[in-house]
Formats: structure tokens, sequence, C-alpha cells
């Protein structure tokens, strides 16, 4: 695999070289890899059929798990059959379309990811803080708005995130990443590239910033909430009915932002262990969700858990 850093305007193809100081474990390392992008497809696949054939699942909750769902097989999909054939194939190869492709797809879906688990911190607040108003407040039309909103920002915010890589120019083929991260990317451009750090941190920050500071305050108004009940009992089941949703934060948050704050300032943490948690985090959170609902449903299938009814608000 020859790579090559002579200067090239406008390439037409980038090299990727996978986990730089690993290189002769890539084979091996593709083994687990694989294993858990299979996990995420079959589950993921699981709960959308799932939830289409069991009707005490048509609720708002389980209708975001499956746009939950949809993101996460867009996610791993999009990096780890390139990632494989790199690992295993040496396939380092990939096209500027393909790469900016690839930069959207994960930026973007991430994006909208963080979008739909706020969606879900306000199902579970209407759930437990407005249950009288909750089919009311959340119909299924009110579910496909808030999923099509969320696709809106996310996709609209990294959209000009990818399109400033058209007017860079580059200085090296050679991407030190397994797949195209956005500021591995602009490291190769030779020029003034302040314009897309700045978008990219504000785009992140922002989207980051603005739903974390929701899903908390929900939170803090759901434990509230809970505080508030009479019985032990009934505080355990009803916060319990947030125990998914809260894993799945923070399966998703903290890896995801120590992989972007350390790719930006990070210069002190070795390069293979920050692409290596990088690779982990487009696979092991789509991996781990169906799990984690996979376990509140037989919860729900059971009885050990209630869902509120999905009905009209009552006075």
């Amino acid at each position: 695999m020859k790579l090559t850093n002579h200067s090239h305007q406008n390439p037409t193809s980038f090299l990727l070289m996978g986990i730089p100081g690993l290189e002769a474990s890539h084979f091996w390392i593709a083994f687990p890899f694989c294993s858990m992008y299979a996990l995420a497809v079959l589950g993921n696949m699981v709960v959308l059929l799932v939830v289409r054939s069991e009707p005490i699942l048509h609720q708002p909750m389980y209708l975001f798990l499956c746009m939950l769902s949809t993101i996460d097989l867009v996610l791993c999909t999009s990096t780890v059959p390139k990632l494989l054939a790199l690992f295993w194939a040496k396939d380092a190869e990939i096209t500027f379309g393909a790469c900016a492709a690839q930069m959207f797809f994960i930026h973007g879906f991430s994006a909208v990811e963080s979008g739909i688990l706020l969606a879900m911190a306000f199902d579970r607040y209407l759930a437990i803080c407005r249950p009288l108003h909750y089919g009311s407040l959340l119909s299924p039309e009110t579910v496909g708005k808030l999923g099509a909103a969320a696709m809106l920002r996310g996709l609209g915010l990294m959209t000009p995130l990818t399109c400033l890589l058209a007017r860079l120019s580059y200085c090296s083929r050679a991407v030190a990443h397994s797949y195209c991260e956005h500021m591995a990317v602009v490291k190769l451009a030779c020029g003034r590239t302040q314009p897309n750090n700045i978008y990219g941190i504000t785009a992140a920050t922002l989207v980051v910033g603005t739903d974390s500071i929701c899903i908390a305050v929900s939170y803090a108004l759901i434990l509230r909430a809970v505080l508030g009940l009479s019985s032990k009992e009934a505080r355990a089941k009803t916060f319990g009915t947030c125990g998914s949703h809260l894993g799945v934060i923070l399966v998703f948050y903290t890896p995801g932002l120590f992989s972007f704050y350390t790719q930006r300032f990070g210069q002190h943490v070795p390069r293979h262990i920050h692409i290596l948690l990088a690779d982990l985090y487009l696979v092991v959170p789509p991996m781990l969700n169906p799990i984690i609902y996979g376990i509140k449903t037989k919860q729900i299938q059971d009885g050990a858990l209630q869902l509120p009814n999905w009905g009209p608000a009552q006075s």
C-alpha cells in the first residue's frame, strides 16, 4: 500500500491509514469490529420488526426507538464495511466523493441521533409529569414532526461542514484515521482552515450543548415529580421507565464528546487510542442500544413496567 504525500490541489481520492501504530494488528482488530457490526445490524433489525409486530409497543417511546435504530444502522453501515475492507483487504483508497458522503452521514446522523434522544427525553417528561395529556400532546403526528425536525436540523447543520471541504487545497492524500473524520481530512489542507475549524466546533457544541441542557432540564423536572410520589415502590417503578433512555444517553454522549474534543485539543492523548475509540464509538452504541431497550421491552411484555395509555387527554 503506497502512500503519497505530494501536493494534490484537487485530489480524486484519499488513502485511509487505519489506526497508526497498530497496522500489524489490523487483521485481528477487524474480527471484533465485524462481530459488533453483525450484532448491531441484527439487533436493530429485530427492534424494528418487534415494534412493528407488537401492538402494545405502538407508543411514542417505541416510535422514537425505531428512529434511533434506523439512525444506528446508517451510522455503522456508513463506516464499518469500508473499515473491514481496509483492515482485511488493505483497500485504503476512498474517492473524494465517497469520503465527503461518509463524513456527511457520520456527522449528520450523529446530530440527528442527538435530536432523537432529546425527543425521547421530552416523551419521558410528558409520560411522568403530564400523564393525563400524554396522548393529546404526543400524538403520532407530533412524533413524526419531532423526528422530521431532528432530521432537518442535524443534516442541515452538517451539510455546510461537508461543503466547506471543496474549497480547500490538499497537500496530502493520507488520512490518519480509519474513516473520513472531518478534522482528520481538514488537517491535510495546505491553506487556511480556520472557517472549517470554527464551523465544526460551533455546530457540534450547538447541537450537543443545546440537547444536553434540555435533556438535563427534562430529567430535573422528572426527578422532582418522582420524588413527590408517596410510595417508594411507585417512585422506583416510575423512574425505572427512564433507565433505558439514560443508559443510551451515556453510551452516546460520553465517548462521542471525548472523541470530538480530543481530536481538536487532546494533543497528549496517544493517536492510536483516540482513533480506536472513535472507531468503537460508531459501532458500540448501535450494538448496545437494542440490548438496553430489549431488556425494557421484555419487562413491559411481562407486566413489570407499565406504559402510559395512548388516548385523549382526561380532565
